[in-house]
């Protein structure tokens, strides 16, 4: 049996939890079967039973394009040309919307079994629309249609099935819940510090962690907020980067400024950092913090509970059913609007929260 995966993160252009996700299971999934990955890209790695073929993302034919719809353009031109190369799988899996495109080819075209996992949906992430303006349409659209028919869908965790069940046209036995996993080998506590070193982490005093993008979905707005009611002995380490819009970048700038004024142990780093250099990060702080305000999973969690590091997170989506409150960490109640864009209805009321729980 073969089995192709269509994914837009694979080594070395991993910046989310999908991207660790696909990279695990598909080299897992080769000790069973025989599995090739096509991803946005410029991989080309060829093995007996996995193989990876990248597929340039960016595309002059789209440069004179509308800012926003430019994403969305080349995403599904390079879902296409995904499908270019004969098609020689038993089943196909797609890894978030930017590859379910593909899958919907390869299913109509080939007529190959299709499977979907849902890492998010489109619905509960409203904030999206301000990076893809009406690309935010056809990503939801292509979402959907690829949903509704598939024939089988794993979601990360118990809410999301229930949401795919709640907004999406799809049987309820098509639906299986299949929780993250990471590498217990590579996600160990470690003694190395040359990491906090280089960025100018003091490993004798304490320290919170956030790692994760600049997003709206991962409330980093809300941590930087509640940097001020955070004991002023505890560094604040941000390692934060990937930002979606032009907009957030520059919010995210100012905010962490403004905090800088009064704090010297804000420590912010943008770039992406390798996985090695992430697992120090996690294996010396005292807290770990995702202040989420939509996580259908949150792998980022276990990831620093393998490391040793107690979790505090906002109680949303997936992570309830991850981070066990008052064992593995502390669960931050959010009191989130009923309606898009789903912030917290008192957002200084939860960077309160959020700081009482790391201090």
């Amino acid at each position: 049996m073969k089995a192709l995966f269509y994914t837009r993160e694979y080594p070395p252009y991993v910046y989310g939890g999908a991207g660790v996700h696909v990279e695990y299971l598909a080299a897992e999934l080769a000790r069973l079967m025989e599995v090739e990955v096509r991803a946005f890209g410029d991989q080309d790695e060829a093995g007996s039973d996995l193989t990876v073929k990248g597929y340039p993302y960016d595309n002059p034919v789209f440069k004179h394009a509308d800012g926003k719809l430019k994403a969305v353009l080349q995403t599904l031109s390079t879902c296409v040309r995904m499908n270019a190369d004969n098609i020689d799988a038993d089943v196909v899996h797609c890894h978030t919307w930017y590859a379910h495109f593909a899958g919907i080819i390869a299913k109509l075209c080939y007529g190959i079994p299709l499977v979907i996992t849902t890492h998010s949906l489109e619905p509960l992430r409203p904030w999206k629309r301000e990076q893809l303006g009406r690309g935010y349409d056809a990503s939801s659209w292509v979402e959907k249609t690829a949903i509704e028919m598939a024939d089988a869908i794993i979601a990360v965790s118990k809410e999301t099935r229930e949401d795919v069940l709640k907004f999406f046209d799809v049987e309820e036995d098509k639906v299986k819940v299949i929780y993250n996993g990471i590498d217990l080998q590579q996600y160990a506590p470690t003694e190395d510090i040359s990491t906090l070193k280089e960025y100018g982490v003091d490993p004798s005093k304490p320290y919170v962690l956030f790692v994760g993008r600049i997003t709206r979905q991962k409330g980093i707005i809300h941590l930087v907020n509640a940097i001020k009611y955070i004991a002023p002995d505890t560094q604040v380490v941000l390692c934060a980067g990937a930002p979606d819009t032009p907009e957030i970048a520059k919010e995210m700038e100012e905010s962490v400024n403004e905090v800088m004024k009064t704090r010297d142990n804000v420590i912010w780093i943008s770039k992406m950092l390798e996985k090695k250099e992430v697992i120090q990060l996690y294996s010396h702080a005292d807290v770990f913090c995702c202040p989420s305000i939509y996580e259908p999973f949150g792998i980022i969690n276990i990831e620093a509970m393998a490391c040793h590091t107690a979790v505090v997170a906002s109680a949303v989506g997936g992570i309830k059913e991850v981070v066990v409150d008052g064992e593995t960490g502390l669960l931050i109640p959010l009191e989130q609007q009923k309606s898009a864009p789903f912030e917290p209805v008192d957002p200084d009321k939860f960077s309160r929260d959020l700081a009482a729980g790391i201090n």
